[in-house]
């Protein structure tokens, strides 16, 4: 795992909006603590950061590029569990290509 990307990029916590149901909040019987997501309708909460300009996720932690951390990996929402299916082992696809961009790093 130390040679993956992702562990030192963090460009997709840093680049989207994270919007999910709200029964995966800890209150609700999920997991993602509360206290990091704002609430948008009666469903659906976004992750608090993601929703300012530029977005950042709250629970990312470390600088973007260089080396990063998530304080909530193993309780993280269903839209970055899929994200980093979508790029195992460090493969990026489209998504985390642009979001690299972004931040002015390479394509992977």
């Amino acid at each position: 795992m130390s040679d993956n990307p992702c562990m030192r990029c963090g460009a997709c916590c840093a680049s989207f909006r994270v919007d999910f149901d709200r029964a995966e909040l800890l209150s609700e019987g999920g997991s993602v603590p509360d206290g990091l997501t704002v609430p948008l309708t009666s469903r659906l909460v976004r992750l608090r950061g993601t929703d300012h300009q530029p977005p950042r996720c709250a629970a990312l932690g470390g600088r973007v590029g260089e080396r990063v951390s998530c304080g909530i990996h193993e309780w993280r929402p269903s839209p970055c569990r899929e994200f980093g299916l979508r790029a195992p082992m460090g493969l990026g696809d489209e998504a985390c290509n642009r979001a690299r961009a972004r931040h002015g790093l390479a394509p992977l």
